[in-house]
């Protein structure tokens, strides 16, 4: 089965419908267990998990670790704080379906973030694609109404995802001053050590104000999962995937997100597709298109969001 043409491309459909569902179990335990518990939770399962992996990586590399703490710190914030509590946070009032179309939004963040920080220019092809792309968001919070922008009351849910989909563009465009000589996985390790501690004080804070998880097997079921599946096995399998065939064949992968996300969310959560979900979505994968296939964005297109 490994040397299999097909097996790194298994591996990445199984690791994407492993993220996707982890925005289904977040949108299920809404009432179970409050978001930065439903955080910390996932990536202190992931530390302890990932610690005999990346041990002897870890004790090779401290010094770079040591001289790089600043930016790994930085990532650590993005990647994680964020990123997942904000996330959490929204899909207690937005549906799984439009977290996770509004997170497909990820590589046009990339772009304005890029021209923005950096001053890369775009052609016209990709400025746009960029206004698509916004005009599917807009279709999405707007709900479809054609004259809900002029007075729009937005969701909160879905702002909370966008901002935590700002946050992993961020991260990815704050990716260029990684340690490069770090390996990948003694920087996941570290990267999730750094994220668990930071949201120690927000964690007793959450505690201290009375919101605690309600353990049932459901709410157990969902942060096991999340922490094993949706963290650990998924970026093994994404890893090992984009190592055999190369990120430009990896990334688009990350599209079937739109795909498990609104058909775990239908049978789990008795969610149902609307005709705003299908335009948003046209909009935003069209304008990501335009974007991508210009000269200068081909490769921030790839930075989705896994969560």
């Amino acid at each position: 089965m490994r040397r299999s043409p097909f097996f790194p491309y298994a591996l990445l459909a199984i690791a994407v419908l492993l993220w996707a569902g982890n925005w289904v179990f977040a949108r299920a335990l809404r009432f179970d267990a409050p978001p930065v518990a439903l955080a910390f939770w996932r990536w202190l399962i992931a530390l302890v998990i990932l610690a005999p992996l990346a041990f002897s990586h870890v004790r090779q590399q401290w010094r770079v670790v040591l001289r790089s703490w600043r930016v790994l710190c930085l990532l650590a914030l993005l990647a994680t704080v964020f990123q997942h509590i904000p996330v959490y946070i929204g899909l207690r009032d937005t549906t799984a379906t439009n977290g996770a179309l509004l997170n497909s939004t990820t590589p046009i963040m990339i772009f304005v973030l890029s021209r923005v920080l950096f001053g890369e220019r775009w052609s016209a092809r990709q400025a746009l694609g960029v206004a698509i792309s916004v005009g599917g968001v807009v279709a999405i919070v707007a709900r479809g109404e054609p004259t809900a922008p002029a007075g729009l009351q937005l969701n909160g849910g879905d702002l909370w995802v966008l901002f935590a989909t700002l946050s992993w563009a961020i991260y990815t465009v704050c990716l260029r001053w990684r340690p490069a000589e770090l390996d990948p996985l003694a920087m996941l390790w570290t990267i999730s050590a750094l994220g668990v501690v930071a949201m120690v004080p927000l964690y007793a804070w959450e505690l201290a104000s009375g919101r605690t998880v309600h353990v049932t097997p459901i709410a157990l079921a969902g942060i096991a999962y999340m922490g094993v599946f949706a963290t650990v096995v998924a970026y093994v399998f994404w890893n090992r995937a984009v190592q055999q065939i190369g990120p430009n064949r990896a990334g688009p992968f990350m599209y079937l997100m739109l795909v498990y996300t609104p058909l775990l969310a239908m049978v789990f959560l008795d969610e149902r597709l609307q005709l705003y979900h299908f335009i948003g979505c046209a909009l935003i994968l069209g304008g990501i298109y335009l974007a991508a296939s210009g000269r200068r964005g081909a490769a921030g297109a790839r930075g989705q969001s896994n969560v």
